[in-house]
């Protein structure tokens, strides 16, 4: 279902929900307008930004722990990105699902740094011509993307893989050494 919603347009999806989202509220009583903006807060970790500095952009997706939830992320960027990724070893199955994103990492991502093992995307990315990193830690990532990146560039923490570790850990994490920079 998400795939075929995906495929539509984020302009299609957006302007369908927001329809949706419209009818509703006009339904709705102020106290229950109310429950529903409170949800916003259940929403940490998916495409929340973070900070400019220096012109660059930093957005927290800590909870795409799917290749389709990174795609999205990437399609919603505008402009080049770096993406850090969870790493992951070489994998017939996975090289197959990340394939699928090979397109909009040629149009929008300058480079690819993997917490962990980099193996797989090297496999994936190697015609992208694009600069793919293995670092140990978050922290050395946000450096590394930070330092290496040019003026409005946005730095996309979107994991695409499951490495064990909790998206709401990993996010604020990320959020952290954003904000030591």
């Amino acid at each position: 279902m998400y795939e075929a919603l995906a495929t539509q347009g984020r302009t299609t999806v957006h302007s369908g929900l927001a329809g949706i989202d419209s009818a509703k509220l006009k339904k709705l009583r102020s106290n229950h307008l109310k429950e529903c903006f409170n949800l916003i807060d259940e929403m940490r970790h998916k495409l929340e930004f973070v900070a400019r500095i220096k012109g660059v952009s930093f957005i927290d997706d800590a909870a795409s722990r799917s290749v389709m939830s990174t795609w999205y992320a990437l399609e919603t960027i505008e402009g080049k990105a770096v993406w850090i990724a969870n790493g992951y070893p070489s994998s017939i199955n996975k090289a197959n699902e990340l394939k699928r994103l090979r397109t909009l990492v040629s149009q929008k991502v300058e480079s690819i740094i993997t917490i962990g093992d980099s193996t797989l995307y090297e496999e994936v990315f190697c015609n992208e011509r694009i600069k793919i990193q293995s670092v140990n830690t978050i922290g050395e990532a946000v450096t590394k993307a930070f330092y290496g990146c040019s003026e409005n560039t946005k730095v996309l923490f979107s994991p695409a893989l499951e490495n064990g570790v909790s998206y709401e850990t990993q996010g604020d994490s990320f959020k952290r050494e954003v904000n030591e920079l």
